[in-house]
């Protein structure tokens, strides 16, 4: 059985966040809602600063506490190790969002239409486009996904649900990798099946040491860091203060 997972390799991540912009074009996420978030973390007084990057997406925890609090069973573990939400069965009470200690839940407040940068139709934007298809016209984030045939793609889909990164499962399942990854000039995002040792994840997670965010919650993330160091105490509370303002 395939067990898909992420390595996020710290010492080759830069902080350029084109993971971001992918992700956004990709699944159509509403304004300010980033499924892939990269965390700048300082430390150090100046002159001797030191900066690292970290890139966060959703964990897809084996033990994850957001699938437990559901109460309609909308959020849920597939098989291949993906936790995904049924938008068509969620019912907005937002347990989830309460229950992540990673914080990357977002509630969508608005109606699709109303949740867009930026309106395809609009004469201004097709002059510029050239009347090409915007990403929220993709019509592979409309389709029904895994053995349970349920939608669980894209954002801004519903107004009303909780939506989060899905490892861009309209690509997994197509055999593409999830658009952050493509788009990491660098590749320090791998992804891949973490139970095959031939794969790319399991050989650039054998390749240096590992750590995983919030170990000690006993979520088992599907998510592993190599390279770099888990982010300080004083750097957590400098990028609070930043991401504040």
């Amino acid at each position: 059985m395939t067990r898909y997972g992420m390595v996020i390799d710290l010492d080759r991540c830069t902080g350029c966040r084109a993971c971001m912009v992918a992700c956004k074009v990709e699944n159509n996420t509403p304004v300010a809602n980033l499924w892939m978030y990269v965390f700048r973390f300082e430390e150090g007084t100046y002159p001797d600063v030191r900066v690292n990057f970290m890139p966060r997406p959703c964990m897809h925890c084996d033990n994850a506490p957001c699938v437990k609090v559901c109460p309609v069973g909308a959020r849920f573990k597939r098989a291949d190790g993906l936790v995904a939400t049924d938008y068509e069965r969620c019912i907005g009470c937002r347990y989830c969002e309460v229950a992540c200690p990673y914080g990357v839940n977002f509630f969508n407040w608005k109606e699709p239409a109303k949740s867009q940068y930026l309106d395809g139709k609009d004469a201004t934007v097709a002059s510029v486009t050239g009347g090409a298809v915007p990403p929220y016209d993709n019509p592979d984030l409309d389709a029904p996904y895994g053995t349970e045939r349920r939608r669980i793609a894209g954002g801004g889909q519903l107004k009303g649900v909780v939506e989060k990164c899905t490892f861009c499962v309209q690509r997994v399942e197509a055999g593409r990798l999830p658009a952050c990854v493509t788009s990491c000039p660098v590749q320090a995002l791998v992804f891949g099946d973490l139970d095959d040792p031939k794969s790319a994840a399991s050989q650039r997670l054998e390749s240096k040491r590992s750590f995983r965010l919030l170990e000690e919650l006993g979520t088992r993330p599907r998510v592993h860091y190599v390279g770099g160091r888990p982010p300080t105490a004083e750097s957590r509370q400098i990028e609070a203060v930043r991401a504040k303002v």
